[in-house]
């Protein structure tokens, strides 16, 4: 049994509270509850989306070279690219096997994290930031659609008289 200075007697317990200081939970553990409550999305999701906004903040902050916040919309944006980096022509079937199928599942993952107190947010932010950002077919299938040349554009058909 430790020692006395580690312990406290608790006034309603019979049993000793340790003053040992409280480890704060991991952001896996944090995630784990988070999904244990809402199962909307998997983990991977939110994993994904903390790498995305440093990904977005990195980015924002090598064109304007300063720090600041990020807007729903540029978070957004920027989670369109770090999943088309990361994941290529499957980037759109990997966020649907995770649960996220439109932008505004991005905002509903950020919202969880704020309340989770892993995200911070202004007064300004509100959920509907992400609303209808992009469209995920055009985002994530168009880049690698084949792109047609001067040289195999269709020939128009001869009409008819």
């Amino acid at each position: 049994m430790p020692t006395p200075a580690k312990w406290l007697l608790s006034p309603t317990a019979s049993r000793p509270l340790s003053t040992e200081p409280m480890k704060s939970p991991t952001f896996a553990e944090i995630i784990a509850r988070i999904c244990a409550r809402d199962r909307r999305y998997a983990a991977d999701a939110f994993v994904f989306l903390s790498e995305g906004l440093q990904f977005t903040v990195k980015a924002i902050q090598e064109k304007e070279k300063n720090r600041r916040h990020v807007t729903g919309q540029e978070l957004a944006l920027g989670l369109r690219d770090y999943a088309l980096e990361q994941f290529g022509p499957l980037a759109m079937t990997v966020l649907a096997r995770w649960g996220v199928q439109t932008t505004r599942d991005f905002g509903e993952m950020v919202f969880l994290l704020i309340g989770a107190g892993l995200f911070g947010k202004t007064e300004e932010d509100k959920i509907e930031d992400f609303d209808d950002v992009y469209n995920f077919a055009t985002a994530f299938r168009t880049p690698f659609l084949p792109k047609l040349t001067a040289q195999r554009q269709p020939r128009p058909r001869p009409t008819t008289a």
